[in-house]
This record gives C-alpha cells, structure tokens and sequence, in this order.
C-alpha cells in the first residue's frame, strides 16, 4: 500500500472513529460526504429515484451499525459502495434480473473486437447515452454499471453477481451491442 493510498483511506479517520462511538454528528457529515456517490451508483443499478433513494439510506444506516466490521483495509467509500451495490442488486433480484450463462448457448459470438465497430462513431449527447442506457434491460444496464462506471473487473463482477467472469464477458459485449442499438435508435428519431 502506498503512502497516498493510506493518507487518503483515512482522510476522514476522525470522523469513521467517531462513527464507531455513535456520534450522530459524525454520522451525518460521513453521510453528506458519500450520500450523491452512492445514490449515483445505486440509480445506476436500479434505474428508480425513489428505489435508489430507499436503498442509499438503507445502505448508510446498514453500514453506521455494522461500522465495527469495517477493518480499513479498502477506503470507507469503496467498502460503502460494495454495501449500496448489493443492497441494489438485492432489489433486482426481486425483479429477476438474468444473467444468461454464455456456455448455453451456441452460435454466439464476441463482436467487440471487429475493428468496424469499434471505431465505428456515434454523434449523441451525455444525456442521450443515459437515456439509452436506462432502456436497456436489468441486467445489461447493471453489467455496464459495474464495469465502465464502477470500474469493476470481469472477476470481481463475476463475484458479485455470482456468475462467470465468461458470463460477465458476454453480457458486457450484449450489452455495449444493445446501448448501441438504442443510441442509434434515438440517432434516427431525431432525423
């Protein structure tokens, strides 16, 4: 671990030890400083205001009262996120997000890598691609959540998810297809 690493994974050392003692005051201010954070995240997962809401608040007083547990090894936030994203996906999971395992099916194939379409160049706006993305269905919209907005790996998806990290690969590679379709979608609507 290197000295910034740790200087910064107990930036708010004080304020995590006043948690740890009930402080609701330091409870709050650990709550200003992470709530936009996680909410985003979770908003990403569930594709609900009031869902992610729910699950944000749900996720901070889940985590004030199992503070004890939190061992420092990861930064407070990332060990924060991990509780708001599996509080998110444990509301999918009452909506039956699926996760299809690619050793199901034949014939499928991994187009990401054709040169054409990767270099292929789509004009859309940031909002357009949010739009696009939150049409998308559960489990596409959660695998690119994890991945090029989280910042997870393949394997750490696969863990989280409980599935393959091939299974993780494949729903990436449908998913950027579908967000693709869909931004074209919105690309001929406005024409």
């Amino acid at each position: 671990m290197s000295t910034v690493e740790a200087a910064f994974r107990n930036l708010h050392q004080d304020l995590l030890d006043r948690c740890k003692t009930g402080d609701q005051k330091a409870q709050f201010q650990i709550y200003k400083l992470y709530y936009k954070a996680m909410y985003n995240t979770s908003l990403r997962i569930v594709n609900d205001n009031m869902e992610a809401e729910d699950i944000m608040q749900e996720s901070f007083l889940s985590a004030f009262e199992k503070i004890d547990t939190y061992s420092g090894t990861v930064s407070f936030g990332a060990w924060l996120k991990k509780i708001v994203i599996n509080r998110s996906l444990d509301f999918l999971g009452k909506r039956k997000a699926v996760f299809e395992d690619i050793e199901s099916h034949f014939g499928i194939r991994d187009d990401s890598s054709d040169e054409s379409a990767r270099y292929e160049e789509i004009d859309v706006k940031i909002e357009e691609v949010k739009e696009a993305i939150e049409r998308l269905p559960d489990g596409y919209r959660v695998i690119l959540s994890l991945y090029l907005l989280e910042g997870y790996d393949h394997d750490e998806i696969a863990e989280i998810l409980k599935i393959s990290s091939s299974t993780s690969r494949s729903q990436l590679s449908r998913a950027k297809q579908k967000l693709i379709g869909e931004l074209k979608k919105i690309e001929k609507y406005k024409e």
